[in-house]
């Protein structure tokens, strides 16, 4: 076989994979036994399949050799067409017959472990990795990690195939063979096999493991290059506002050349290895044919016995001349695998405690005691900030960028644990209940919306699935965002684009006002969510938002401060500490740094 089957590629660690020590293949074949113990049934049967089929396809030769020397006549004798072996022949068909016959049974019986365990792994990645923290998320590479998924996914597929489908039905048939040859003829056939299957299997591991490196490279700068693609098309606007075509581009085409390199090298081995294959493989068959011939020549073995050396050969060669990709594909699929479980045991920086209750929620009063807080420790964030959001009350939060404002609704959802103090809600410190139920007593408008690339009705409707579509339109009424999505030709049908990008920013933050309201949880949190709508449209769904807050929790934190005015309480924070609080009214008469913001911000709209 001449092509080096690429099936599956290794991304570097940053791609969100552990960088530890990688595991032994025994340790992730042992990771991957559970998945197929489920099915070891279908597992047994398809081994009887798989024996039945060399079995029979170790009987063709010997059908072949009694075929050849009953037709051991002279031509033109007139018994001839007496003697036409016509029972061998069609022995022979169906041995033929039942070659296939089992092989198929075999991949249709074991068709539903293979898929059934890939789909296992790759559901316990997908929910794992919704488990992880926001940190992890943060710092991933999306393209790098999805290829991690994909190919490990594929690789179970490619693991199990080979190795049931190739090495055991080869490692049978060579015991048969070796077994036939050693018992019917002189050791020298026996020998010869077996110490060229050794050579080519020790030749074969050696090369293999020596064009590892080449491999690595290939595949790391494979990744490298996917990564810079998805992360260009990604930012398509970025790209256009800054006239970054050729600039993109060239740095593509820098990966392009550098993968394009390594695939050389890659080819170089492969040949190599390939040569040395064949080069083993032709002088085993002529050792072979000429102690035949020799035996035929001496009497000693029939024309029978010639043929059916031959075909017990040209049977070993052809799995044997797929042994060098087989053991590169399952070499590659072990290291998939270990990818994709490395995945699996990325630790969760963020974890339930050990039979963590769910949340109670009564009255909805939500307290910071003395929180603080940093993203790098070097760097903190929050310095023992304390207060309190009574139930059904409104607290909002203002000050300039940096400050720290988006980090409370982060810490409240709990994407990150505090560094120090705690955050309770009726009482119930927030990393002793399960994280399911905090978020689902919380309903959260972010500052930066980011939609599913699917319908409008989707997108709402996402706030509390399966709920009508009376539903999702009253929600979007109530976000002022109705009108706009029954303009369209194909209304709650209409498609929003990846990330929402074919909608403007005011309609993406009313679709995520929308959902939020439909999710209508007892606890809101409103991060800047009104600001990318104009002034009219802010001061219509303000209305709205005051309504759905009523007899609600709820957490503004606002950059306009004409949005907040009405609240029972407003803390301003700067660099990560509280330095004023109070009504809109007291802090005005204050005089400090809230009535400066107002009145900077007073002056500007006029």
């Amino acid at each position: 076989m001449r092509r080096d089957a690429l099936s599956s590629l290794e991304v570097p660690a940053a791609a969100g994979a552990p960088s530890g020590a990688p595991r032994s293949d025994w340790a992730t074949l042992a990771r991957l036994f559970p998945y197929l113990w489920q099915y070891r049934w279908r597992v047994l049967v398809a081994l009887g399949f798989l024996v039945g089929a060399k079995l029979a396809n170790v009987g063709v030769p010997l059908l072949l050799k009694r075929l050849v020397d009953s037709l051991s006549i002279e031509p033109g004798d007139p018994r001839a067409l007496l003697v036409v072996p016509v029972g061998l022949l069609l022995a022979y068909g169906g041995l033929r017959l039942c070659t296939s016959l089992f092989t198929e049974l075999r991949e249709l019986v074991f068709a539903k472990a293979t898929e059934g365990a890939a789909r296992s792994i790759s559901l316990q990645v997908f929910r794992h990795l919704h488990s992880l923290s926001l940190r992890f998320h943060l710092e991933r590479q999306t393209g790098g990690m999805t290829r991690d998924i994909e190919r490990g996914t594929r690789g179970v597929n490619s693991l199990i195939s080979y190795s049931l489908y190739s090495i055991i039905p080869t490692l049978i048939e060579v015991v048969l063979v070796l077994s036939l040859l050693g018992a019917k003829f002189d050791l020298w056939f026996a020998g010869i096999t077996g110490a060229a299957l050794v050579v080519y299997i020790v030749f074969t591991v050696t090369v293999t493991e020596w064009r590892t490196r080449y491999r690595k490279t290939m595949n790391e700068l494979d990744s490298k290059a996917h990564t810079k693609a998805i992360d260009s098309l990604l930012n398509y606007e970025t790209v256009k506002y800054f006239n970054n075509e050729d600039y993109e581009t060239r740095r593509y085409d820098e990966s392009l050349e550098s993968l394009r390199r390594a695939k050389l090298k890659s080819q170089s081995t492969l040949s190599v290895l390939n040569s040395g294959q064949q080069l083993i493989i032709a002088t085993a068959l002529v050792a072979m044919l000429w102690r035949a011939t020799e035996g035929v020549v001496a009497g000693r073995m029939t024309l029978g016995d010639l043929v059916m050396i031959n075909a017990f050969m040209i049977q070993l060669y052809i799995p044997l001349n797929f042994l060098g990709v087989i053991y590169r594909e399952i070499k590659q699929a072990l290291t998939d695998l270990e990818k994709m479980f490395g995945l699996l045991e990325r630790e969760r920086e963020i974890d339930d405690a050990p039979g963590a209750p769910a949340l109670q929620v009564q009255a909805g009063t939500v307290r910071f005691d003395n929180v603080s807080f940093a993203y790098d420790p070097s760097r903190p964030i929050l310095h023992g900030l304390s207060f309190e959001v009574p139930a059904g009350r409104k607290v909002a939060v203002v000050g300039p960028s940096g400050a720290g404002k988006s980090t409370l609704a982060r810490l409240l959802f709990r994407f990150y644990d505090v560094s120090a103090g705690s955050i309770s809600i009726d009482g119930q410190d927030i990393r002793s209940v399960t994280q399911a139920s905090l978020r689902q007593a919380i309903g959260i408008v972010p500052q930066d919306t980011v939609l599913f690339n699917d319908t409008v009705e989707y997108n709402i409707a996402y706030g509390r699935p399966g709920a009508t579509r009376a539903e999702v339109e009253a929600a979007a009424r109530a976000a002022h965002i109705h009108g706009f999505i029954a303009a369209t030709p194909q209304g709650y049908d209409t498609m929003v684009g990846e990330r929402g990008l074919k909608l403007s920013g005011g309609e993406k933050q009313r679709v995520a006002i929308a959902r939020t309201l439909l999710k209508n949880p007892p606890i809101l949190i409103f991060d800047e969510a009104t600001s990318a709508l104009d002034s009219a449209n802010e001061r219509a769904i303000q209305a709205e938002l005051a309504s759905a807050a009523r007899n609600k929790t709820a957490l503004v934190i606002a950059h306009r401060l004409s949005t907040v005015v009405d609240a029972h309480e407003i803390l301003v924070l700067d660099a990560g500490r509280i330095i004023e609080r109070g009504t809109h009214a007291r802090l005005l008469a204050a005089g400090g740094r809230y009535a400066q913001m107002w009145a900077l911000q007073q002056s500007g709209s006029e």
